[in-house]
């Protein structure tokens, strides 16, 4: 029962945290310019991209780590090139409108580095919405005073540990076949908390930054969208909206 509950307020925080970013990145493309999905997986964004602003493919950019899906965008003629977003990123200065990473940023080893890539390539004017977990829960405090290890903090690399009650997962029933391997998908490497993340894109220089929380656990749905208001800091997902 008590999983199930927590479970209910996960799924809502993360539509909601998934629906403003969307809205976000669809204002950041009135005037036609380009967009970098960062983990574009095969690319699957373009097409919302495309119904909501009429972005063309020549305007979308992608980047996945992953050959397999890479190869199955190209299949489809939508331009994404295989890149570690931890080194580098492999496009020119100023080049982009919108640079977006949706659940992204907690999976890096060099964060901000990344942040900091995404900055360079920004045109000015051009805006980051960036959606990750947030560390400096009340939830993650509870947890960790009772000796366990939150879903949304670094993972273990053990797939017998994940099975074992001492992680909290709140997202239950997903499967994480991969956590052991070199390139997992599933494990988050670095969580920000909000306080930290939003004075870290202030002090890149990005000149607006606008944060919002989703998921002030562990109360229920019909108090949240209030209590995300009153208290953003120490909600379980975070959208940064970052303008240059």
């Amino acid at each position: 029962m008590l999983q199930r509950y927590f479970k209910n307020l996960y799924d809502r925080t993360m539509r909601e945290a998934y629906n403003l970013a969307m809205q976000e990145i669809y204002s950041s493309l009135t005037n036609r310019g380009n967009v970098l999905d960062c983990g574009a997986n095969k690319g699957y964004m373009f097409n919302r991209l495309a119904e909501h602003t009429g972005l063309d493919k020549s305007h979308y950019f992608g980047l996945e780590w992953n050959q397999q899906m890479v190869d199955e965008a190209v299949k489809q003629n939508i331009n994404v090139v295989q890149a570690d977003l931890n080194q580098p990123i492999p496009h020119a200065d100023k080049q982009f409108q919108c640079v977006f990473g949706l659940s992204v940023v907690e999976h890096l080893l060099n964060p901000c580095l990344y942040l900091r890539e995404c900055y360079r390539v920004l045109d000015d004017g051009g805006r980051l919405i960036v959606l990750t977990p947030n560390i400096s829960t009340y939830f993650t405090a509870v947890l960790i005073l009772l000796g366990k290890m939150p879903s949304s903090g670094p993972h273990p690399d053990s797939e017998q540990l994940l099975q074992q009650e001492e992680l909290y997962n709140v997202r239950i029933g997903d499967d994480q076949p991969d956590i052991e391997s070199d390139t997992p998908v599933h494990r988050h490497l670095v969580v920000f908390s909000y306080r930290v993340l939003m004075s870290y894109m202030r002090l890149l220089g990005f000149k607006k930054v606008e944060g919002h929380g989703f998921g002030l656990y562990p109360f229920p749905n019909f108090m949240q969208p209030v209590l995300e208001k009153i208290d953003p800091w120490h909600c379980h997902q975070m959208v940064i909206i970052a303008e240059k």
